[in-house]
């Protein structure tokens, strides 16, 4: 019996599928054995919606687990003959709440004193913040949201983003959503963010790194995440690409789960059995025998111990100390699944706008295979990329290599320019680059991130997406050391947020890390050349 859930729940889930096979499970006289696998809620929902095309009728899921009830409402909007019910048997509950290192949460007096959401995002638009309360070496306040076409998380911060616009956080189904003044205002609202990521996990990450390196605050101020997520990351669990935890101690300074007074939205995980006609009789017979035993005494044990919230609200004391849990929730009413889908396909216009510099190593490595070379899938990837922009965003492209000793070159060849009147030239200038020779890979990073910083709009997302294959090979001017001292100096006041992706097996991986961990950002692998495509687009949901 196959079940297909969320990367939040997965560990929840197999805990859930342990526990029920712990002693032999027949059903009409066969074995039941369920194999958990694991998807970003938002591509799930595609999916599922799909009814997963190309995949074999054995390999596809009876069950469906997403985090939370607005993707089996998403999943069925619109999709003709969709096999996902609208409403699932709820397992478990996590509620999504603004999650702050614990001394500047103490600074706002939120730790004592919730705010609304509109405090909230009142107070991310308000760089200086941390200045006026005597806490300037913490830099501009530095709030962090996850992808609403992907994550739970993500689609309930862009929900508040919405009902603090309206005036109601619980009013959205009674809300003209398409209106002009209200857009204008969730725009407003979403300039407070410093950046997206995929997953939550991407940013709980970095936030482990940076408190590592002795300053938590160098990453983040809040993020909008789970419980779940908040208890994870102060026991030591954290995770690079939302799949493979990593444990370790106690971090310096945990988060605390800030719960704003008019309240929060919560993850239902909801099961549901798939109408598709792959399943049959009596795999549906071992479906509702598992989700019977998920919702009794021992399965819901699982659940608390998972750090979850039980169908009936109790906690696990642990769980509830460690992740800094209110006792009770005020939950907010999940909005409809038009109102839902009018949100996410906003999102495009209402996000925060991207100021990105594609930078492209064009050393001849790029060049020696045969067949399609590496430096064409780059050039095919970057351009399907390119459809995640709208025209407001401000995109550029910059290569580098350099012949002998020369001067680094091309350098830029299609200046930082709003997209709807630089695309043209863009694909051009891409379509045309060639690969030269050597790489100056930090010469590269330092020019045009000190570029990138000189030129800084703090209404958008001033970024470098680097792809490089190699190694810096040159013997131009420049070192590691140098140049993560440089983005991070830039973090504190110009952040130029370098998302690095290593693009083949030679790549030099460590570097291209700590690059990334230096600027703020996120580091891609596509070391498997053949996910280069795959991995660039899951990168530009970063901005």
């Amino acid at each position: 019996m196959k079940i297909l859930t969320s990367l939040e729940n997965a560990e929840m889930v197999r805990a859930l599928a342990a526990e029920y096979t712990a002693k032999p499970r027949s059903v009409d006289g066969k074995c039941v054995t369920p194999e958990v696998t694991q998807e970003k809620s938002g591509l799930a929902a595609g999916k599922v919606a799909g009814q997963f095309p190309g995949v074999p009728a054995g390999d596809r899921p009876v069950i469906w687990l997403p985090d939370s009830s607005a993707w089996l409402r998403t999943g069925g909007e619109g999709a003709g003959g969709s096999p996902v019910p609208q409403e699932g048997i709820s397992l478990a509950r996590s509620a999504v709440v603004v999650a702050m290192p614990e001394t500047m949460a103490g600074a706002l007096g939120w730790d004592s004193k919730p705010p609304s959401w509109s405090e909230v995002f009142r107070m991310a638009e308000d760089q200086d913040v941390w200045e006026r309360l005597g806490h300037a070496d913490w830099g501009k306040f530095k709030f962090g949201k996850a992808s609403p076409l992907v994550s739970t998380s993500g689609l309930m911060a862009l929900a508040a983003s919405y009902g603090a616009a309206g005036g109601s956080v619980s009013g959205l189904d009674d809300m003209d959503l398409d209106a002009p003044s209200l857009l204008e205002k969730v725009q407003a609202v979403e300039l407070g963010t410093s950046h997206y990521m995929a997953t939550p996990e991407h940013f709980l990450w970095h936030a482990r790194e940076a408190d590592d390196a002795g300053n938590v605050s160098e990453f983040l101020s809040a993020v909008i995440v789970d419980e779940k997520s908040v208890w994870d990351y102060n026991r030591g669990v954290v995770s690079e690409d939302g799949i493979t935890k990593q444990t370790g101690p106690a971090p310096r300074e945990p988060l605390i789960a800030i719960y704003p007074h008019d309240g929060v939205h919560v993850a239902d995980n909801p099961a549901v059995i798939l109408d598709g006609d792959w399943v049959g009789s009596q795999q549906r017979l071992a479906a509702q025998d598992f989700l019977a035993f998920a919702v009794t005494e021992q399965g819901q044990n699982v659940v608390k111990a998972s750090g979850y919230r039980s169908i009936q609200g109790k906690l696990d004391s642990g769980v509830a100390g460690t992740g800094r849990y209110a006792e009770t929730l005020q939950p907010l009413p999940l909005p409809r699944a038009e109102a839902l889908v009018a949100m996410q396909d906003s999102f495009p216009d209402v996000r925060k706008r991207a100021r990105a510099l594609f930078l492209l190593d064009v050393s001849e490595s790029m060049v020696q295979e045969p067949g399609v070379t590496k430096l064409q899938r780059a050039k095919d990837a970057v351009l399907k990329a390119l459809d995640h922009f709208t025209g407001e965003d401000e995109v550029g492209l910059a290569a580098f290599s350099h012949v002998n000793d020369g001067p680094l070159q091309p350098g830029i060849v299609s200046p930082v320019a709003p997209f709807k009147t630089n695309k043209e030239d863009l694909i051009a200038q891409l379509n045309g680059l060639q690969a030269v020779d050597a790489t100056p890979l930090f010469e590269a990073v330092s020019r045009f991130a000190g570029d990138q910083a000189k030129d800084y709009k703090d209404t958008f997302i001033n970024t470098i997406v680097l792809l490089s294959d190699g190694k810096n090979d040159s013997t131009h001017p420049g070192d590691l050391s140098g140049l993560s001292e440089q983005l991070s100096h830039q973090n504190h006041s110009t952040p130029v947020l370098v998302f690095t992706l290593a693009y083949g097996p030679d790549a030099d991986v460590p570097t291209l890390l700590e690059i990334a961990r230096s600027s703020g950002a996120h580091y891609y692998d596509a070391t498997d050349p053949n996910r280069l495509e795959e991995v660039l687009g899951e990168l530009v949901t970063s901005f």
